[in-house]
């Protein structure tokens, strides 16, 4: 109860003390496993056992005992532990068979050889075994309610074993923390950190106040702002996707749309050339120059055409 008061103010004292160094924490963590050194281990439960077998009797010096409970009384294990629970059961087991046997057969041999003989009636054996049943069960009841509390035990054995490793640990990385002088070369490169991080801000400020509000954002919005531009950024690439799967159509089409202005191209070009050489003849012609030989001929055909139509008496339908 003492103890169990202690831990109970242990956080109000936090509270009203002011902060402590690792080295303060460190020498009060020493302090209190070297004064609860012998009271933490549960092994001291076989010193009993283990007295008995290291220092026997000059009577029982020549008594054999058992292979299992030496070797694990050396180096107690929790396998050790169990093998020899589970060989103490099979013993005592055997001694309760004995032992029931040898007080069956006592009482069955008085019975018989007492003056007078003990008789027993069938009514006081249907009492008896009525009486039987009813201890069995309040028994069994016994038995059930102490194997929940043993699982019960082993469950927060095996919880206090963890967290029991887990302090041996952390003590021993802020002994090598104390001792090599880790923590001032962290604070060092923590107060450099703040340094960098303040100055990068400041130019942030400097060239876009957006930018500098998102560069001094705490961890949680920062989280956060990070969470959707991630979502912005599947959001992209789900598009993409898409585009990528209607780029074949695309790029089919836009092939056949190339062919097509390359004819539409050609021919531009043959009626803009033929437009020129019409419109060269044309000021060639306006300006008294010599007709060319395609405009004589033509000329000529049409002349011989006419001719010929008046001497046939052929008509031109219009």
């Amino acid at each position: 109860m003492p103890r169990a008061t202690s831990r109970s103010m242990s956080p109000s004292k936090q509270t009203t003390t002011p902060r402590a160094t690792p080295a303060q924490v460190l020498q009060q963590l020493e302090s209190l496993q070297a004064t609860h050194q012998d009271k933490i281990t549960i092994i001291k439960l076989s010193e009993p056992i283990s007295t008995a077998n290291q220092n026997p009797s000059s009577e029982n010096s020549n008594l054999r005992t058992s292979d299992i409970s030496n070797s694990s009384l050396d180096n107690p294990t929790p396998a050790s532990l169990e093998a020899d629970l589970l060989h103490y059961r099979e013993l005592f087991a055997k001694l309760r068979f004995s032992y029931v046997e040898q007080v069956t057969k006592e009482k069955f041999i008085r019975a018989i050889v007492g003056d007078p003989p003990l008789i027993v009636t069938a009514q006081e054996n249907a009492d008896l075994e009525a009486s039987n049943l009813v201890a069995k069960a309040a028994l069994k009841s016994l038995k059930n309610e102490v194997n929940d509390m043993i699982s019960e035990l082993e469950t927060r054995g095996k919880q206090l074993a963890a967290k029991y490793e887990q302090v041996q640990l952390n003590t021993a990385t802020l002994r090598d923390l104390v001792q090599g002088g880790k923590i001032e070369e962290l604070e060092g490169r923590i107060s450099e950190l703040k340094a960098a991080q303040a100055q990068h801000v400041d130019v942030a400020d400097g060239d876009d106040d957006t930018t500098g509000r998102i560069m001094n954002l705490p961890l949680a919005k920062t989280a956060l702002l990070v969470e959707e531009r991630r979502a912005a950024l599947r959001d992209l690439d789900r598009q993409l996707e898409q585009l990528e799967r209607l780029a074949p159509r695309k790029e089919k089409e836009v092939a056949r749309l190339q062919n097509e202005v390359n004819a539409l191209e050609t021919k531009r070009a043959n009626v803009t050339a033929a437009a020129r050489e019409a419109k060269r003849r044309k000021e060639n012609l306006a300006q008294g120059g010599v007709e060319d030989d395609l405009e004589a001929k033509g000329r000529w055909y049409r002349a011989s055409q006419v001719a010929l139509s008046q001497m046939l008496g052929v008509t031109e339908e219009s």
